[in-house]
């Protein structure tokens, strides 16, 4: 592999990862919900640099998400009940794709429905437009077809809405997975067999803000998301062990801020990163993620990192 000049003016090591058959050229990704459709940063962030970007999650319809206050600051991060506000995949396509096509950089859709038809056909209609180098599955909403039960807190119904996507598209599916699961092992081992490509983890977990002055919840939906640095220890060992179990490739997502947040994550054995909250404390911690890693592998002389890859010594 040829080598470029790094931003120290040295060689710079090979950063270059797969991800379900898309070449990565490091493994800095965006996560979904937190980046906007990216135009939001343009001007704070070369898009270019990344190694991959998700866009915000994107259902069959616009949806005006949850009633504010829908958002909190909480001891060590943030809780989050936006409830998936989007514009909808047909405006996704017509509106905020043009801008991402200018841009060289693989962008990755992230879907979510409230039945298994719904993400089969968001699945079917992003399949051949032009810009979508993959797909990301939120499987951590509720089926309403299963009394509200998210698909992604039961094995079978993680497996089924996977399946369905697979036989509509022949893009890489990378599956989010939810934490709020017994064992997310099995969840990863179904969405592999399902056909997933790779997987990604974790989603927030759930939680709640109250005001002890009004005893009433912060949020208007009661309980939202958590995710931020309060998260990390979580999400590190769920990567962990995860990526002992799998075949596919693991993204670690989970309280993310820096770049030895993100080599402890591709220590553990994640092969790629998304960074999430910390793009609203910091709008450029993408770039600066990018950076830091590759500071931190000329420093300590790894000229690739496939080799820092899973390189957790437990023994």
């Amino acid at each position: 592999m040829q080598k470029h000049a790094s931003i120290h003016g040295a060689a710079s090591p090979a950063m270059q990862v797969h991800i379900g058959g898309i070449v990565l050229k490091n493994p800095v990704m965006t996560a979904s919900g937190t980046f906007g459709y990216a135009r939001e940063f343009d001007d704070l962030v070369d898009l270019g640099c990344l190694g991959g970007i998700i866009v915000k999650g994107l259902s069959l319809e616009p949806s005006m998400g949850n009633p504010p206050p829908r958002i909190v600051e909480t001891s060590g991060g943030m809780l989050n009940a936006i409830g998936l506000e989007n514009v909808g995949v047909e405006a996704f396509i017509n509106e905020k794709l043009p801008f991402l096509r200018t841009r060289p950089v693989p962008v990755f859709a992230n879907i979510y429905g409230k039945t298994i038809e719904e993400y089969a056909e968001l699945a079917q209609r992003l399949d051949d437009v032009e810009g979508v180098a993959g797909l990301e599955i939120n499987i951590s909403c509720p089926n309403v077809k299963m009394g509200g039960i998210a698909f992604g807190s039961d094995s079978r119904s993680a497996h089924r809405v996977v399946r369905a996507v697979r036989e509509k598209t022949r893009l890489p599916v990378m599956v989010k997975l939810s934490p709020n699961v017994t064992d997310i092992v099995e969840i990863a081992k179904s969405v592999e067999a399902a056909g997933a490509d790779s997987v990604s983890l974790i989603n927030t977990i759930t939680g709640m803000a109250i005001d002890a002055r009004t005893r009433r919840p912060v949020l208007a939906n009661i309980t939202g998301g958590l995710s931020g640095p309060a998260i990390k220890p979580v999400a590190l060992r769920m990567v962990w062990q995860v990526a002992g179990q799998v075949n596919i490739p693991v993204i670690g997502v989970g309280g993310i801020m820096n770049a030895e947040d993100a080599v402890e994550f591709l220590i553990a054995g994640a092969s790629a990163v998304q960074v999430g909250t910390a793009n609203f404390i910091n709008p450029r911690a993408t770039q600066e993620i990018v950076e830091g890693i590759e500071t931190y592998m000329l420093e300590n002389n790894i000229n690739c990192l496939d080799t820092l890859i899973g390189s957790l010594q437990v023994e």
